[in-house]
């Protein structure tokens, strides 16, 4: 595509960057600058969806990309991708089991009594939503005192390190499939293209890192009528999960540190005829970095629509793994968006050429033969 070339347009473009800039510090001498900690901890939702989306967990660098793209996510996970980019990568994972989750929290849909209990956590899903006009004029000794209050009188809870999974559960009265290893390796979305057909691997590490709201939004046709699967929350963990690294001399696995994750396991209407073994439920699976229940749960909701339709042929764009993964991406998507603000001047100018040929043509009256009538 060619542009017209644009003189003085660098002190423009100097000019609208410092405009930014100036907006971000629009309270000028009386107001003081957001620190890292403060977003991470207090838009600790906010910094979850951009580690998410960014594809690395690091949600120190999260809150530096939010406060420089002065909230916008999409920006803030480009960001993140783009420093991510210009590291190395010094090794790769064995797979990690999110059985020794640390959980904050747990949760099960389908059952009242779950092996080790349910464990609300922090949440809103039972609170009103309701403005809190008193966060309005919040003073510092208000904030500090909620911590205090909170622990106040709380004792040792003696809790597990590890709770049971319920798909285990229901893996043993053989209301699920049983669990298959993965023979090849896993898809690297970040060396490798999308050529479908791709694996389910490919599929889940494209979600995993996709846009939250692209995600609901697609799952959510499928939940209300352009699909079939209406799915039951087996489990949905929210924790902390040890990344396990093996030793470079002894080769054992040690633990590295850990990284903050929500896991969903859905289960959904059961499969299967005489020729192939007795039916069972098919289970949809997804997580992500953070703490990110809807995404989570549109994720598994697609992994199990997906799998149907890799299977089956597509009935539905849900199901559809073209459609659904080469849609997803929130960079991706905004960069496209974006890349209509540039300079377009060419083509359509070339657009007005064709156009204005088509009308005179459309208003010149053709020459009527003799002997015609009108």
């Amino acid at each position: 595509m060619g542009y017209v070339a644009i003189k003085g347009g660098g002190r423009a473009i100097a000019g609208a960057e410092a405009a930014v800039e100036a907006l971000r510090c629009a309270e000028g001498e009386q107001g003081t600058p957001l620190r890292l900690s403060a977003i991470e901890q207090q838009l600790r939702l906010l910094t979850s969806r951009v580690v998410s989306e960014g594809g690395l967990y690091h949600p120190r660098l999260a809150a530096l990309a939010i406060k420089q793209m002065q909230g916008d996510t999409l920006e803030a996970a480009f960001a993140l991708r783009a420093y991510r980019s210009t590291k190395p990568r010094l090794m790769d994972l064995p797979v990690q089991d999110t059985r020794h989750m640390r959980l904050i929290r747990r949760i099960s849909s389908a059952f009242k009594d779950i092996p080790g209990g349910q464990m609300l956590g922090p949440t809103t899903d039972y609170a009103l939503r309701l403005m809190r006009l008193d966060l309005a004029n919040e003073s510092a000794e208000d904030f500090r005192a909620v911590s205090r209050r909170f622990l106040d009188g709380v004792g040792d809870a003696d809790l597990p390190d590890t709770f049971p999974k319920v798909v285990d559960a229901l893996r043993e009265e053989g209301l699920l499939p049983p669990l298959t290893r993965r023979a090849h390796a896993a898809f690297d979305i970040t060396r490798d293209p999308l050529v479908f057909p791709v694996p389910r691997s490919a599929a889940l590490a494209t979600m995993a890192r996709a846009e939250t709201g692209s995600l609901l939004a697609i799952a959510y046709s499928n939940m209300r009528g352009y699909g079939d699967v209406h799915p039951t929350i087996a489990e949905l963990r929210v924790g902390y999960v040890p990344v396990m690294l093996s030793h470079p001399v002894t080769g054992e696995l040690i633990e590295a540190g850990e990284v903050l994750m929500t896991e969903c396991e859905v289960v959904a209407m059961y499969e299967g005829d005489a020729t192939d073994g007795p039916p069972t439920f098919t289970l949809g699976y997804g997580a992500c970095f953070g703490h990110n229940e809807v995404k989570a749960i549109s994720m598994a909701i697609l992994d199990r629509a997906l799998q149907k339709g890799m299977r089956d042929g597509p009935a539905n764009p849900s199901e559809d793994p073209e459609f659904v993964l080469l849609h997803i991406d929130g960079v991706d998507s905004m960069g496209f968006a974006s890349h209509y603000k540039m300079p377009h001047y060419v083509t359509f100018q070339s657009d007005m050429d064709r156009l204005r040929t088509t009308q005179d043509k459309a208003t010149t009256v053709p020459p009527q033969p003799e002997g015609a009538q009108a």
